[in-house]
Formats: C-alpha cells, sequence, structure tokens
C-alpha cells in the first residue's frame, strides 16, 4: 500500500473541525479505516470524515463531493454522499468530506445471509447508477473502457502470479481472456460507473446488503466493468437473479438498457456480450488483486476467489 504523505491524525481532525465545522468539533473522533488513498474517522454517531492520505487522492475526492450529491438521490441502497465539505487548513494541505456514517462490514469478511437476495439487491443498484453520464463525467484510463486497453497489464500481471499457477489453470485463464476480447465492444452511450466494484466496498448489516463505498474511481463508460462484481461476490446459481434484477432497474430508471434497446432482450442471457465482457473484467481484477496485494489478504483473497469462480464458469 502507498506510504502516507500526510499523518491525519484524531487531532488533526479535530482542528479542522473547529475551524470549519465548530459546531461539529466536539463529537468523539475515532480512527475507522485507512486505505490506499483516504483515511476515515468515525465522527460521533451519524457522520464520518475522509480526508486524503496521499495527494494523488485529491482529485478522486474531489469527483465524490460533485457527483455523489447528484447520483445519490435515485439509488436504491445508501452511499457515501457528502453532506459537508472541508477546505485546507491547520496544516492540513487538501479538501476533505463530511459523509454519513453508514453501519456495516465489508462482504468480503462477513457475506450476506441470503445470497440470492444479495444478487437482486446490488444487481438493482447497478441497474439504477448506469445511466447515461454527463459529458463531463471523470475519466477514469482503466475502467470503463474496452478489455482490449488493458491486455498489457492483463499480461504483466499474469506473468507476476505465473509461478503460483499450474499450466491447466494458466492455459483456462487465457482461454477465458480471448474469449471475453473477442466480445463486441460497448458501442452505446457511456453510462455512470461504480468503477472499483469488489466485496470489500459493499456493506452488510444484519445480513442485508446495506450499502456501497468508495466511490473513488467513478466514471463513465462499458457497464461491464461494474458487472464483474458478479463473479467476485456471487456463487453462479445466483447470477440469473443479478441479471434479472439488473435488467429490471435498468429498464426501470433509463440507465445503460434503456440507451440500448437490443440489450433489454439479452440482458439476462449469460453468453450475452456484456456478460462476456463482464466475465473479462472479472477476470482481469482477478489479477490485479493476485499480483499487488502482499500486504492485503482481503483483497488477495477476493483476486483468488474471483479467478476460481471465473473460471468455473467458463
Amino acid at each position: 500500500m502507498p506510504a502516507a504523505e500526510v499523518d491525519v491524525t484524531p487531532d488533526l481532525v479535530r482542528r479542522l473541525l473547529r475551524d470549519q465545522h465548530p459546531d461539529l468539533a466536539e463529537l468523539p473522533v475515532k480512527a475507522l479505516a485507512n486505505g490506499w488513498d483516504n483515511v476515515v474517522f468515525r465522527l460521533g454517531d451519524d457522520l464520518a470524515v475522509r480526508a486524503p492520505r496521499r495527494e494523488a487522492a485529491v482529485g478522486i475526492l474531489r469527483n465524490e463531493q460533485r457527483w455523489l450529491p447528484l447520483l445519490a438521490p435515485r439509488l436504491p441502497l445508501p452511499v457515501p454522499e457528502p453532506v459537508r465539505t472541508g477546505e485546507p487548513g491547520s496544516g492540513y494541505p487538501w479538501p476533505w468530506s463530511i459523509v454519513p456514517f453508514l453501519p456495516g462490514v465489508p462482504a468480503a469478511d462477513t457475506p450476506p445471509a441470503d445470497l440470492r437476495v444479495a444478487a437482486a439487491a446490488i444487481g438493482g443498484f447497478l441497474g439504477a447508477l448506469h445511466t447515461r453520464a454527463a459529458m463531463d463525467a471523470p475519466v477514469n484510463p482503466v475502467r470503463g473502457v474496452p478489455l482490449t486497453q488493458r491486455s498489457a497489464t492483463f499480461a504483466e500481471n499474469l506473468h507476476l502470479v505465473a509461478a503460483e499457477l499450474d499450466c491447466a489453470t494458466h492455459s483456462a485463464i487465457m482461454r477465458s481472456w480471448t474469449a471475453a476480447l473477442a466480445a463486441p465492444q460497448w458501442d452505446s452511450p457511456p453510462v455512470w460507473l461504480h468503477g472499483d466494484p469488489h466485496p470489500a466496498n459493499i456493506l452488510v448489516h444484519e445480513g442485508r446488503v446495506s450499502a456501497v463505498i468508495d466511490f473513488g474511481d467513478i466514471t463513465a463508460g462499458d457497464p461491464a466493468t461494474d458487472l464483474s462484481l458478479a463473479w467476485m461476490m456471487l456463487p453462479t446459481d445466483c447470477h440469473d437473479a443479478f441479471r434479472e434484477a439488473y435488467r429490471r432497474a435498468g429498464i426501470a430508471s433509463g440507465g445503460a438498457l434503456g440507451d440500448a434497446p437490443d440489450a433489454v432482450a439479452s440482458a439476462d442471457d449469460p453468453h450475452d456480450p456484456l456478460w462476456l465482457r463482464a466475465r473479462g473484467w472479472a477476470l482481469n481484477f482477478s489479477l490485479v488483486f493476485l499480483a499487488h496485494s502482499a500486504d492485503n489478504p482481503q483483497l488477495r483473497a477476493i483476486g483468488q476467489r474471483t479467478l476460481v469462480a471465473v473460471l468455473a464458469d467458463a
């Protein structure tokens, strides 16, 4: 994980609050999460502070501040929509956000109790999210793009994990990747994407999917990127519930399927190009996690499970 460029501490958060949001400054501040890009502190019972720990995350945070308030009202699950924003100060050089505290634990650690119900919830969420994106939506060079643009990185990651694979698995990976590359590309208008759809970004509370977090990679493009979540989180026998919920929500919201009428009839067909590309994205993400998670057992476990699921499905 990249080293922090600024040490964001509870004392620093409290100073920022005193200067910019004094009505919240006396609430308890407790460290909650420390990610690649941001640190998160719980603020009282109902709020959290999200602050970049390195400069590369500043643009990501600004994207969340700008776009989540526009997207959140039409999404069927809670998201960390900023309720207040903060600016540099008190020795801290970057913007920061105050967001709702969303109860739950990552699905990567505690799966939902009923995976078919979870499949419908997640599929419905993505179907509602995948509406035509704004012309000035954030650009992400590694999410939502044609899979062919990931071929070089895919090959690099496969090389990095090759020592862990037997010949049969290596061959199966290449067959699945080749099939995904051969699928027709997305040729409809770009749609809004979460961008980083894996089980550590899905919260579970009281056995049910309760929220979707970490929109730092929000972008626009091919919805197949986000639909890769099906292989990361769900057994194959739940994919039909996922696809059907996605189809229904997409039609209702005028989303990806509403903008691509030809896709409506085949949106629940696992052999449709959309789902073939989605499986390719899942394969791509599995190798990313396996190749670059030596210090993150949670993401490495997601990579292992996803690779098994993709190859079994293929």
